[in-house]
This record gives C-alpha cells, structure tokens and sequence, in this order.
C-alpha cells in the first residue's frame, strides 16, 4: 500500500502587533529616561539613610572634590547664557565669542575663574577636559566683598526668575561633596551661601540600606 502524502502548507505569523508594542515601549523609555550628566571629576559622596529624591530639572549643582575645588552645573540652556552675560559684564570682562559660548554651554559643567575663562574656552575639548579638574570656581572673596562662587549662585537665581522659557521658575541650589571632602570646605561654601541669605539647599548623598539583625 502507497503511503499517504500529506500536504505540508506554510505557517505565517503575523509580527505587526509585536512590532508596535516594541515600538511604544521604546518611546515611552526614551520620553521618561533621565540623562546624567557628565562629571568632571569623580567624586564618592558619603552614604545616609536618608531618602529624598533629589529634584531633576531647575537644579544648580554644585560639585566639591576631595581637594575642595569647586564645579558647577545648571540644566537649563538659556538661564547658563544669561548667567555667564552677567557675570562677564558685572566683571568688565569682555563676552564671549560665538565660538567660545558654545565651548562653554557644550562642556557638562563649568569651574573656572573668570580670568581665565576665555584663554580656557578657546582650546580644544580634548585639552579641556584634563584642564578642568585641577581648575575649581575661586570662593576667595574678591574687590565688591562677594567671590565668584557667590557671584555665580546670585546670577544663576537671577537668570532663572527672568527665565526666556515659558515661566519663571526658583533654582534649586544641590552640594555633592566627595566624602573625603574636608568638613572645612563644606563649612565654608554653606556659610558664603548663608551669607547671601540662600538658606535652602540639599545635600547629596549616597542611600545606605540600614542593616537588620536577624532575631534567632
């Protein structure tokens, strides 16, 4: 007896579906992923148990590293141009060229005097990026009785109240410290911001998960 043939037909998936729950999920990660900025310097803040998100827009952050140098960052665009107008300007400080504003808003974070800005700005990124860390924001007060550490926190709550965006919006002031950090230099930059009567900041911390002890 012949055997039987049976008649092998095609199997057809239909991978639309798929392929359009894959693309919403790629747009939802990518409108709520957060970016981080770049540091220039690495730093390891000390560990607490206590856990307050720290804000992620309209946010001054200010860096210390374990020598107590100084950097700094600010997340909006256009509030940092106007902050760095000021500054020069109040300094007798010539602006910046187009070239060097935009040296300026490319790098993550800024820390250098104000004397030296331009001669910094107009060199390559590569060279840049070594220079910056063994640079840091002067908090020596200057003629005016204000350093430029307080200078830049004045004019950056400054630019962000006359904002270029839709609303006005208060500048939250943020200190990451390395945990090597001396308490002196903490201290120091807490007291030039009580003196301007900036009262309101947040200290970043690393979260330390409390140990419990298991009970036999």
């Amino acid at each position: 007896m012949g055997k039987v043939k049976i008649k092998k037909s095609d199997i057809w998936i239909d991978m639309t579906p798929m392929s359009d729950v894959m693309v919403l999920l790629l747009t939802f990660f990518m409108m709520t992923s957060t970016f981080v900025t770049p540091e220039p310097v690495q730093v390891n803040t000390p560990q607490s148990q206590s856990k307050v998100k720290v804000p992620d827009v309209d946010v001054l952050n200010i860096l210390v590293n374990p020598d107590g140098k100084v950097f700094m960052s600010m997340d909006k665009m256009p509030d940092l141009e106007q902050t760095i107008v000021a500054l020069l300007e109040n300094n007798n400080l010539p602006a910046l060229s187009p070239a060097q504003m935009k040296a300026f808003k490319d790098d993550p974070m800024f820390g250098v005097g104000l004397r030296e800005l331009h001669s910094y700005l107009d060199k390559k990124q590569g060279e840049r990026v070594k220079i910056l860390p063994t640079k840091g924001i002067p908090t020596d007060s200057i003629a005016g009785g204000m350093s430029e550490f307080q200078q830049w926190v004045k004019e950056a709550k400054r630019s962000a109240k006359n904002s270029l965006t839709l609303d006005s919006h208060d500048l939250k002031i943020c200190i990451k410290a390395d945990s090597k950090t001396s308490y002196k230099t903490v201290k120091k930059l807490m007291s030039e911001l009580q003196d301007m009567e900036e009262n309101r900041y947040q200290l970043i911390t690393s979260y330390k998960v409390q140990e419990t002890k298991e009970v036999k």
